[in-house]
C-alpha cells in the first residue's frame, strides 16, 4: 500500500527475520528499490536466505546488528558474520570514530572488498550543533537525546541514538583513525553509495555529462566550496 501511494522511495531497511520480509525484499527489487538488512536479530541462515531474496545492501554495520550467539548450547552465526561472507553484499558504517572505533573500522576494511563499503552519517538534526538536548524523529512525537561527546544518546546513556557526524568527518576519521588511502575513504562516500542505489550513472564521479555536484577541502579534509549541480552553494575560500 505504501508502495503504490509515492515513487519517492529509494531504498527500505527491515529485519529479514520478521514475517513477510523476504517477499518484501524481492517486491522491492522488482521495483529497483534497495532493499537493505537493518535492526535485525537474523541467524546467518536468514540473512543469506535474504540476501538471496533481493537484500544486497547492510544498513550501518554492527548497529542493531546480530553476531553469533548460543541457543541450548548449539552456536549460531548472525547478520554480522553472514555480511562478510556474502563478497556481494555490500555494508554502511557511520565512520565517525564512536560507533565503531579503530579497530572495527579497520576490520570492515580488511575483510570487505573497499568497493563494497560506503560511509554513513546516520545524522539527526544535531548534527552541527552544539552539546544539548535534541529530539531524534518527529518535532511533536520525537525521541529526546543527548549529544556529547561526538555522538547523540539516549537519556539514560544507555545506547547510542543516531548520530551528529558530517560526511567531511567520515571522511577524516577513516584517513586518520582507520589508516586508509584518502581516494579509497572518497570513493567509500561518493562512487560506492552511488553505485549501491543505481544513480552511478549521474553522481559519483567527476565525468562528463554527470551532475555537478563537488565539494573542494583542504589537506585537513575541511570544506572550502561545495557545489551543486554546478552551483556554488557554499564558499569558505
Amino acid at each position: 500500500a505504501i508502495l503504490d501511494k509515492t515513487d519517492d522511495i529509494i531504498r527500505w531497511s527491515m529485519a529479514p527475520e520478521l514475517p513477510g520480509a523476504l517477499e518484501l525484499g524481492s517486491l522491492l527489487q522488482k521495483k529497483g528499490i534497495l532493499a537493505s538488512i537493518g535492526h535485525t536479530d537474523a541467524i546467518y541462515e536468514e540473512t543469506t536466505d535474504a540476501f538471496h531474496a533481493g537484500f544486497t545492501h547492510v544498513t550501518h554495520l554492527y548497529s542493531c546488528m546480530s553476531t553469533i550467539t548460543r541457543q541450548n548450547a548449539y552456536r549460531y552465526a548472525g547478520a554480522l558474520e553472514a555480511a562478510y561472507m556474502l563478497d556481494d553484499m555490500s555494508v554502511e558504517i557511520i565512520a565517525d570514530g564512536v560507533h565503531l572505533p579503530k579497530s572495527l573500522l579497520q576490520y570492515v576494511c580488511k575483510f570487505k572488498k573497499k568497493d563494497k563499503i560506503a560511509l554513513c552519517t546516520d545524522s539527526m538534526r544535531g548534527a552541527g550543533m552544539p552539546d544539548g538536548e535534541y529530539l531524534l524523529g518527529s518535532l511533536d512525537k520525537g525521541q529526546v537525546v543527548i549529544v556529547e561527546d561526538g555522538v547523540a544518546k539516549l537519556p539514560d546513556r544507555s545506547a547510542f541514538a543516531g548520530s551528529v557526524a558530517t560526511a567531511d568527518r567520515l571522511v577524516r576519521t577513516m584517513v586518520e583513525l582507520a589508516e586508509i588511502p584518502l581516494v579509497d575513504a572518497i570513493q567509500m562516500i561518493t562512487l560506492n553509495p552511488a553505485r549501491i542505489l543505481h544513480i552511478d550513472d549521474r553522481k559519483g564521479t567527476l565525468e562528463t555529462g554527470k551532475d555537478a555536484d563537488i565539494v573542494i577541502f583542504d589537506e585537513q579534509i575541511k570544506v572550502k566550496v561545495t557545489i551543486v549541480n554546478g552551483n556554488v552553494v557554499y564558499n569558505a575560500i
